[in-house]
């Protein structure tokens, strides 16, 4: 039975609201609560959050000023030098108990990412599911990706050389609203981990998640000084958390990326960018399009189309694209939106009234234009103020903003292509490469196009969740979608700052055994024609 059938016999209606949950916003953010999230976040003004659901206040909050900033580095900086002293396998276990405690608290939590962003529940838990999987792979690996490595040395048997690697210092993060719990929490913990602190900036309308986390790592062991959060409009918080960091990990748009870099430059540290995107799935002629069809709800829809990597260009070959598409749409129309703190809703709300907006030009402008709406493309007031339906667009071209701006939001547009090298240059014709999809009944013409795909991770007969949850591989961006990687090796690694340690034994480096220069000159010559022979690295 289809997802469409099954509402019809339980009498649910296409884009109708979904039945609601019990508990209110108020029943959740109690003033208790702010209180004891906020405790220890520094700030001498107040600001607030609030809620898509309904735009009202969610929570009264601390407002950090740069004087402020400078107080929580310092605070980071001193923790920092005993944490690093810390064993790598002590800092690790805390990571294991964090673990335990989201997954058994994880009710707490999931209200309060619905609340901050309007998701549906089920998009919410998916946050729940990355933070977990990303705390047990760095509790159960970080020790194998630290641990001092040994490498061949310049002479063979006379040279030693051990890889250190150190932690960089007090990392500074720059958090998202869209994924309050994995693009905060879920960021840090390598860097905890590998033995730095972190000053996080989340944003402010999002910030009761982060904070929560924060909460909940210090029951599980972390040093409370270690993991400072302060809060406040991002163009006066953000540039003096850049400006104090001894490294910068950045989730955002690439405009604001480009300027993090930029900053971030000019006093020689390091930085890591995940930016924006403009993804694309491929579904080629032999694909099944009943499960790929779902799939593309899963992709273009999850969290109302707010993820970095979620689909926004579907690319359908030709000879099947009526048949696709009828399915597509079906699906999609039989979508229920919802404002419910519980299971049931399958897509929420927008997170507020300037991504409302975008989406509004974007579809406008596109039907304006001559595209054609084959589901949604309309804003639902009646059931919160910042909902927008899931929309399909077909038709659509250049010179629609929709075709090659990042719309970040529940619309997508239709291409049809002929063939597999059409398919794969229009999905590379964009500025950005952050994630893409193929879907075919042939897995290694899949992993064939997938390889030929400038995009950081492509997934295959899925749309983003296997690569993602995959933690032990890297996912990032290419082009203007980013620099650096989060998870596996990569993810910890760009925390530390690597350092060679040569000891040199019995020899020197240098004219010895009464040999002078010209005859050291040769002699390591004829050494170095010799260790290629034996096929010395």
């Amino acid at each position: 039975m289809t997802d469409a059938q099954t509402r019809e016999t339980t009498g649910t209606n296409p884009l109708a609201p979904a039945p609601q949950g019990a508990r209110t916003a108020s029943d959740v953010v109690t003033p208790e609560l702010v209180a004891q999230l906020t405790k220890g976040v520094a700030g001498s003004g107040r600001t607030a959050s609030h809620s898509p659901f309904t735009g009202e206040i969610l929570a009264d909050l601390p407002e950090s000023t740069p004087e402020d900033v400078a107080e929580a580095f310092g605070a980071a900086r001193a923790a920092q030098a005993v944490w690093a002293a810390t064993p790598v396998r002590q800092r690790a276990a805390v990571l294991l108990r964090f673990h335990d405690l989201v997954l058994a608290r994880q009710a707490e939590v999931l209200d309060l990412i619905q609340l901050e962003t309007g998701k549906a529940r089920l998009h919410a838990h998916e946050e729940v599911l990355a933070v977990a999987v990303a705390a047990r792979h760095y509790g159960r690996r970080a020790a194998a990706y630290l641990r001092p490595k040994r490498h061949a040395g310049a002479i063979p048997a006379l040279t030693k050389v051990t890889e250190l690697r150190h932690p960089r210092g007090v990392v500074g993060q720059i958090a998202p609203w869209n994924y309050p719990l994995e693009l905060s929490v879920g960021d840090a913990l390598p860097a905890f981990v590998a033995g730095n602190a972190v000053v996080m900036k989340p944003d402010t309308e999002t910030c009761l998640t982060a904070l929560w986390a924060r909460d909940l790592l210090i029951e599980a062991g972390l040093p409370a000084d270690v993991f400072q959060v302060v809060l406040g409009e991002g163009p006066v918080v953000g540039p003096e958390v850049v400006r104090h960091a001894d490294y910068v990990s950045f989730t955002g748009s690439t405009r604001t990326g480009r300027e993090v870099a930029q900053s971030a430059a000019a006093r020689l540290v390091g930085v890591s960018l995940e930016l924006g995107g403009k993804n694309a799935m491929l579904v080629l002629e032999d694909a099944d399009l009943d499960k790929a069809a779902a799939g593309a709800v899963r992709a273009c829809f999850s969290s109302a189309g707010q993820l970095c990597i979620s689909i926004e260009r579907l690319y359908v070959h030709e000879s099947v694209a009526d048949a696709f598409l009828e399915r597509f749409a079906a699906r999609t129309k039989a979508l229920r939106l919802g404002t419910s703190l519980a299971y049931g809703a399958d897509m929420g709300s927008l997170v507020g009234q300037r991504q409302l907006d975008a989406v509004i030009r974007h579809v406008d402008d596109a039907v304006a234009q001559g595209a054609k709406v084959l589901a949604g493309g309309a804003a639902r007031p009646d059931i919160g103020p910042y909902f927008y339906e899931p929309t399909i667009l077909d038709g659509v071209g250049a010179p629609m903003s929709v075709c090659t701006e990042e719309t970040f939001g529940p619309v997508v547009s239709i291409y049809r292509f002929s063939s597999d090298d059409e398919a794969v240059e229009r999905a590379n014709s964009t500025p950005y490469g952050l994630n893409s999809s193929v879907w075919t009944g042939d897995a290694r013409r899949g992993r064939e196009i997938a390889a030929r795909l400038r995009t950081g991770t492509v997934n295959i007969n899925e749309g983003y969740a296997p690569a993602y949850g995959s933690v032990q591989s890297p996912m990032g961006g290419m082009k203007d979608s980013g620099l650096g990687r989060r998870h596996g090796s990569e993810g910890i690694l760009k925390y530390t700052e690597a350092q060679t340690v040569a000891q040199q034994r019995l020899l020197p480096m240098a004219p010895s055994l009464g040999m002078d220069d010209e005859r050291y000159a040769a002699f390591m010559s004829r050494s170095l024609r010799v260790m290629k022979a034996f096929r010395f690295r």
